[in-house]
């Protein structure tokens, strides 16, 4: 079962945008990562660039010092390619083309999740407000 808290764990920040890679999907719904590219290739309709897109050299290699992946010039292990990410909404497509149970219910976790973070920034903005003051005096 996922939970919750790991879901939140593999969303970033990307372009402004929450985001999930495509590799941690694909473990989630419990299918190869090359499906879940090939669902996008398959239904281009459903993915236009503001829910999913290959992230550029520089937010790769941005995402890459923030999380641990294995060295991508070795022939053993690693992504041989850069990742494509998906917004919430992309997320939603995605489970649209991929059509498993699976699928249907990781879905309805992970818009709960991104739901759930969404809530939490909202009510907590005046404190986020507060501590940014606080660091803009600090420095």
């Amino acid at each position: 079962m996922v939970e919750k808290l790991e879901i939140e764990n593999l969303i970033y920040e990307i372009r402004g945008k929450q985001v999930m890679l495509d590799s941690d999907l694909a473990r989630l719904y419990q299918v190869e990562t090359k499906r879940i590219n090939g669902a996008v290739k398959n239904n281009p309709m459903k993915f236009p660039e503001r829910y999913s897109w290959i992230l550029s050299e520089n937010e790769y290699n941005y995402l890459r010092s923030k999380i641990s992946t294995s060295n991508n010039k070795s022939n053993y292990g690693g992504r041989r390619y850069i990742p494509r990410v998906f917004t919430e909404e992309g997320v939603a497509m995605l489970a649209t083309a991929l059509k498993s149970d699976i699928a249907i219910r990781t879905s309805i976790k992970i818009m709960d999740t991104f739901v759930n973070m969404r809530k939490f920034i909202i009510e907590n903005k005046d404190m986020f407000k507060r501590l940014t003051t606080v660091e803009y005096k600090l420095l």
